[in-house]
């Protein structure tokens, strides 16, 4: 499965999409490949309305695929009205995916992608990615370190890591608008063997155009922060982050970002009250 250049195309009235290696198609039955794969079952490990993420195997391997059913209209009046750009299909994801092997950040290797149907509200898709093995999310991994602290070495080198990924999107006029601790997963093979290698995962939302917006920069940035805020991290690990992701002496950082700085904060402390609010009451 790995022939990527073997794809098959089908683009012609603007409502079918097709993307799928050869040998793929064929083992679906060519012409039927994407109604059989809009069937898969296997381990599910996220159901929403309108969408399945499941891990499946396939000679041997195991890969995952995304499931879009079709949002309807409701969800897509429902976002356009708190003017949020509805997700109708895993085409994002696709291209997101793509944009990232680009610039040079890790993330899932895309194996295929189909989309049908003109109409927003029904429109089927799937975009199909290869299992990025024993790995393990930064959520997960910082979990207990509030009572059992890492090494302080191994710390530092996880949020300069983070930094340069997060500012590598964000240069490249990229947003996440999910950026959040647990979508970033460690490789755990590679660091046994002494390389920290971080995956940037779950693309189906990030924005792309020329050049971020500040409030999308933002809205980013407190995402992460207020997805690290059980974890532990000192005010001298913030500022760290902070000053490995803006480049320049962290004096000019919170003289220059300090109106930014502050709107993070706000934001990043409402949405932790609001988490609390929902799943600890």
């Amino acid at each position: 499965m790995r022939d990527r250049h073997a794809a098959k195309h089908r683009q012609g009235t603007g409502c079918v999409n097709e993307q799928i290696p050869l040998p793929l198609a064929r083992h679906f039955g060519d012409d039927q490949a994407f109604t059989q794969i809009m069937a898969l079952s296997g381990e599910v490990f996220r159901e929403m309305p309108g969408r399945r993420t499941l891990r499946f195997h396939l000679d041997g391997r195991p890969y995952f695929v995304k499931l879009h059913f079709g949002v309807g209209w409701r969800e897509i009046f429902k976002n356009l009205l708190t003017l949020r750009l509805p997700i109708v299909s895993a085409m994002p994801e696709w291209r997101a995916i793509h944009r990232f092997n680009k610039i040079g950040i890790p993330t899932t290797p895309p194996v295929a992608f189909a989309s049908r149907g003109c109409n927003p509200a029904q429109r089927q898709s799937f975009v199909m990615t290869e299992d990025l093995g024993d790995i393990v999310s930064l959520e997960t991994l910082c979990a207990d370190w509030k009572t059992q602290p890492p090494e302080p070495a191994f710390k530092r080198s996880l949020i300069l890591e983070v930094a340069r990924l997060t500012q590598l999107l964000h240069a490249n006029g990229m947003n996440h608008r999910d950026l959040y601790i647990c979508h970033f997963c460690l490789d755990l093979p590679r660091l046994a063997q002494g390389d920290l290698h971080l995956y940037l995962i779950d693309l189906h939302r990030v924005g792309m155009r020329r050049r971020i917006s500040y409030t999308d920069r933002m809205k980013d940035i407190a995402a992460l922060h207020f997805s690290a805020m059980d974890i532990g991290l000192t005010r001298r690990d913030v500022l760290r982050f902070l000053k490995a992701y803006y480049g320049q002496p962290l004096g000019d950082v919170l003289v220059a970002q300090r109106a930014l700085l502050a709107k993070v904060e706000s934001r990043a402390r409402r949405l932790y009250i609001k988490f609390q609010q929902k799943y600890t009451s």
